[in-house]
């Protein structure tokens, strides 16, 4: 599924990136080759203007002939000057070509009879412009006389270069195309599986969120069934010789209470649409609260509290939520600290933030068990999960809580020693 929606991801972009690469590499392409074309006519245009000049006036003339008139340059040019027929009449050229390609660049020119053409001479491109003949004046017999004859003149310029310089150009920038085209490929696909990769990530643990709570909800599920069926097996007893069953289910209806509160709690909070209320609040008085309700918890462990909690701290943020995280984060360091051991609390300023941590004495967290501490229905001791009473939950709540808050939660841990858990917020 997610190999779908990268591929589809890579199409489009691909698509989209191809049209524009086109598009930009078309406009390149016609401008270069309309420039060249503007060159081409508007030396074409000076020359046939030059050759008409020159050839305006005669002297007493022979049959044809060929009369060099364009000086040595970059390009090449000759002209023939043919009658309303097209029948070759003169030709003017510098360039040694046989006279038969000279004929049939006329004839070629002549029938085709549109300016600016191309025609191929001698293993080169030329492209011509047919334009009026000036009238000849010439003298006879001591008078001078006016040709009423209507000439044309076919004037062609060698192309062959801005030809091969547009041939290149368009090879250039496939070439170029092709390349960034992979090149573009590559990059795509990187950061297309980047793109992918989280939705993966959130799909699978949507999957194992879903298998881990139906697996939670099963077990208080079947406690409830296995005892009501022990009390259908036993109807004539009375209620008062059957209570352990009754509270076998409540302990199982409890636990599933405990875990749909939990379950609802992170979906709330995770809900992208929720408004978490940042109220200034006194987070000082909000732990040394949180750690009175717990004291019979840990008296019972035996467990020694240490606290440094900096008085009249205020901080912005939900005060029942961030109440909520300090509870999970110290059940956990009481779940989890040894008997006798010993719980340390600590609350300070430090620059716009306060700093909250909560460290137990204990076995700790193994290092490849600290990236996944925060998941939902993650234990590191999955064996004192069920003594505790934990669902894995607590730790996701109190993460999501504080991120929402703006603020940051993070764990350190030493093996068979301590573990500390960290959170900042908002002055």
């Amino acid at each position: 599924m997610f190999t779908k929606l990268r591929n589809k991801f890579l199409i489009i972009n691909m698509s989209i990136t191809s049209i524009v690469m086109i598009i930009a590499f078309a406009i390149i392409y016609f401008m270069t080759y309309s420039n060249i074309q503007g060159d081409i006519q508007n030396k074409l245009a000076s020359r046939a203007e030059r050759q008409l000049r020159i050839e305006g006036i005669e002297l007493p003339m022979v049959a044809e002939r060929r009369t060099i008139i364009f000086p040595s340059d970059d390009l090449l040019a000759f002209s023939i000057e043919v009658n309303s027929e097209g029948e070759v009449l003169k030709i003017s050229s510098v360039i040694d070509m046989p006279e038969e390609a000279y004929f049939k660049a006329a004839k070629a020119a002549w029938r085709n009879k549109k300016d600016y053409s191309t025609v191929t001479l001698e293993g080169k491109q030329w492209q011509y412009v047919i334009t009026q003949a000036s009238q000849h004046v010439f003298y006879r017999n001591g008078l001078l006389y006016t040709s009423t004859e209507r000439n044309y003149q076919i004037t062609f310029l060698d192309v062959t270069v801005y030809t091969k310089t547009l041939f290149e150009l368009l090879i250039t920038l496939l070439f170029v195309g092709l390349i960034m085209l992979f090149a573009i490929f590559i990059i795509s696909l990187y950061f297309a599986n980047r793109a992918i990769r989280p939705i993966a990530q959130t799909w699978e643990k949507q999957k194992q969120f879903i298998a881990d709570a139906s697996h939670e909800l099963k077990t208080p599920l079947s406690i409830i069934n296995a005892n009501y069926d022990l009390l259908l097996a036993n109807q004539e007893e009375t209620i008062k010789s059957q209570i352990k069953w009754f509270s076998y289910i409540k302990i199982g209806t409890d636990r599933m209470t405990k875990l749909i509160n939990e379950l609802l709690s992170l979906a709330k909070i995770e809900d992208i649409n929720f408004k978490v209320i940042k109220m200034p609040f006194n987070i000082s008085n909000a732990i040394n609260d949180v750690i009175l309700s717990m004291e019979v918890m840990m008296n019972e462990k035996g467990i020694k509290l240490n606290r440094s909690i900096e008085p009249d701290i205020i901080v912005k943020g939900d005060a029942e939520r961030v109440k909520q995280v300090i509870t999970i984060l110290l059940e956990n360091a009481i779940k989890y600290s040894d008997d006798n051991g010993s719980i340390d609390v600590l609350l300070i300023r430090q620059k716009r933030q306060a700093v909250c941590s909560i460290k137990n004495t204990g076995k700790g967290i193994a290092k490849k068990d600290l990236p996944k501490i925060f998941d939902r229905f993650y234990r590191a001791d999955s064996s004192r999960t069920h003594e505790n009473g934990g669902y894995g939950l607590g730790l996701s709540i109190a993460k999501t809580t504080i991120e929402r808050l703006g603020g940051e939660i993070y764990v350190n841990s030493v093996e068979n020693k301590e573990t500390t858990f960290t959170f900042t917020l908002e002055l």
